[in-house]
């Protein structure tokens, strides 16, 4: 999935923002205000043709000024949600196009990156639930996907895809209200070590604003190194970023790729990455072991600041979990 929305130049300034020590995983779709212990249902990805970890030049354009995903509508193609409002802890079914503006007709050709045609985020505002779900699409241009969110409050909803014909991928969002008694959550702390399911992932490195840095991530299990992780999205680990207070969206992949003879399946899952400006950020990292996706959340500041080692504690709810 692409997973995330770019700013700038993938390749050599791969734009990402990152989030709080959280763990996420359980056996339905990522979530963050569910994390600590949230485990993904269990899916092996298939490697192969388009799931590389290549990396993407931003969606909306290898130079695009505004950041992915803050957007409904952008060159030509405009994001339909048609559930705009589900209840909370209720089960639930998605429903969404992608339009193309010249014609008004749903898209129903998409190029396959990653492993699949569309990649769908769901965030609270507040950044304490994420979700990372897989949607089918209908002949029609229709896509669904079954989702239930822990929490009412406000939801943005990110749909990261290329159409087929056009050279570059974009990312679109929409609005999503989940109604039902809301308390607004603080944003987690910033912390370098986040727990999930048994695992711990530790953070080294930090942003810089406008200027590119590397970001590594350190898995082990039960204080083991994890050293045979498995590929997930053609990638042995899947970042997706958002920016608190408007959610900016940005998504990169690791330095490296599985079969490509240098990059190794674990522990270490490296990524470079580029701030679009000071703030705090949320980083979700979706990794697969033992046929497992689980996620690990961190909270990030751009100002200089390195936050204390340390695990940041554990969400209300479990932090997430993959649905297909």
């Amino acid at each position: 999935m692409h997973t995330g929305l770019k700013v700038g130049a993938f390749a050599a300034a791969l734009a990402a923002t990152f989030g709080a020590a959280y763990g996420v995983g359980s056996a339905v779709e990522p979530v963050v205000a569910d994390a600590g212990t949230a485990q993904h249902a269990g899916h092996a990805e298939g490697t192969g043709k388009g799931d590389g970890a290549e990396a993407h030049s931003g969606h909306g354009g290898a130079a695009a000024a505004t950041p992915g995903g803050l957007q409904v509508s952008e060159r030509g193609y405009t994001l339909a949600l048609r559930t705009p409002k589900i209840k909370a802890k209720s089960a639930a079914e998605l429903r969404f196009a992608v339009i193309k503006d010249s014609t008004g007709r749903q898209v129903t050709a998409y190029q396959r990156e990653h492993g699949k045609e569309l990649h769908l985020i769901v965030a609270s505002r507040d950044l304490t639930v994420y979700r990372h779900l897989h949607p089918t699409r209908a002949a029609d241009g229709t896509w669904s996907t079954p989702a239930e969110l822990p929490k009412a409050g406000g939801y943005r909803v990110f749909a990261d895809f290329t159409p087929k014909g056009e050279k570059e991928g974009l990312t679109l969002g929409a609005d999503l209200a989940v109604t039902g008694s809301y308390e607004p959550a603080e944003l987690p702390q910033p912390a370098t070590s986040a727990t999930v399911d048994g695992y711990e992932v530790h953070l080294d490195g930090k942003l810089t604003p406008g200027r590119p840095s590397e970001l590594t991530l350190h898995v082990t299990k039960d204080g083991k190194p994890v050293k045979d992780l498995q590929p997930y999205l053609g990638a042995y680990g899947h970042l997706v970023a958002l920016r608190s207070g408007d959610l900016a969206y940005l998504h990169v992949h690791p330095n490296g790729e599985p079969g490509d003879g240098k990059t190794k399946p674990g522990p270490e899952v490296s990524f470079t990455a580029t701030a679009p400006s000071k703030g705090a950020y949320r980083l979700f990292l979706d990794f697969q072991h033992e046929g497992k996706v689980r996620t690990a959340a961190f909270t990030v500041h751009t100002d200089g600041d390195r936050p204390a080692k340390g695990d940041a504690g554990h969400d209300e709810e479990p932090a997430g979990a993959h649905t297909h």
